[in-house]
């Protein structure tokens, strides 16, 4: 017993030494590479899912070679692997630190991007993992800052290769914040807090028009003024929606 107990704790301690061995030569090794040479093992790594390696040898590139040939690009390509290895702190500071640095780099546009869809994955992840969760209910910090993000890509640069999707990606987003806002609406509602419904109706229309929440955000309108005696508000806001949401007003009585 104690004789296989000794071959065991051989072995591992061999096994142990060699991986410290080999770690030893792969890091000498990436000493002596160029930058050209860390970038194309790199892009293997990206290529291959390897996100952690392509990190590992993107980041020594950076610091060791931080004004050569492939400096830039190997920056924002850390941005993608950060963001695929779910690193999604070190992907938007990433990101912040390319746009800091290269405000008028002819791919800045790709930071802004990124930073966008960062935000728009961790939102819409969380939703998937967590469905039992009312999407309405939820704190929109993140959709929010997803909304910025994109819109800032879109002011800056209409005609990036990105603004298509970063557009599309914003209307989903617009419905977000608008569910959300009237979410809480509906909550003064409830505690006959009716001017702070009103009010962040009234937000929705102004900050998210033409959403699918519009409707809903003059209904409340209607019926928040009404309950404060603001007739003409009131009728104001139950004319607009029989007007411009004719087949919701009818649907619901009007």
């Amino acid at each position: 017993m104690k004789f296989s107990y000794l071959i065991i704790l051989l072995c591992f301690s061999l096994f142990v030494g060699g991986c410290s061995s080999a770690n030893k030569a792969e890091k000498s090794r990436i000493k002596r590479q160029t930058a050209q040479e860390l970038y194309e093992e790199a892009r293997v790594n990206l290529n291959s899912h390897n996100y952690r390696a392509a990190i590992s040898k993107l980041e020594t590139l950076d610091n060791r070679y931080p004004f050569g040939p492939y400096a830039d690009q190997a920056q924002l390509d850390l941005i993608y692997a950060y963001y695929k290895n779910n690193d999604n702190a070190s992907a938007i500071s990433q990101a912040d630190r390319f746009i800091r640095q290269h405000p008028r780099h002819t791919k800045v546009d790709y930071a802004y991007y990124m930073k966008g869809l960062v935000n728009f994955t961790a939102e819409v992840g969380f939703v998937q993992e967590v469905m039992s969760a009312k999407l309405d209910e939820r704190d929109a910090g993140t959709a929010r800052q997803a909304f910025n993000d994109f819109a800032d890509l879109v002011k800056k640069f209409p005609e990036s290769q990105y603004a298509a999707d970063a557009r599309q990606r914003m209307i989903y987003l617009r419905n977000r914040l608008a569910s959300y806002e009237l979410h809480v609406a509906d909550y003064y509602m409830e505690r006959k807090a009716y001017l702070g419904a009103a009010n962040r109706a009234k937000y929705v229309l102004e900050h998210y028009p033409k959403t699918t929440e519009n409707a809903r955000a003059l209904l409340i309108m209607m019926t928040a003024y009404n309950e404060l005696g603001m007739s003409e508000l009131a009728e104001k806001s139950r004319r607009s929606l029989i007007f411009n949401y004719p087949e919701y007003a009818k649907k619901i009585g009007l």
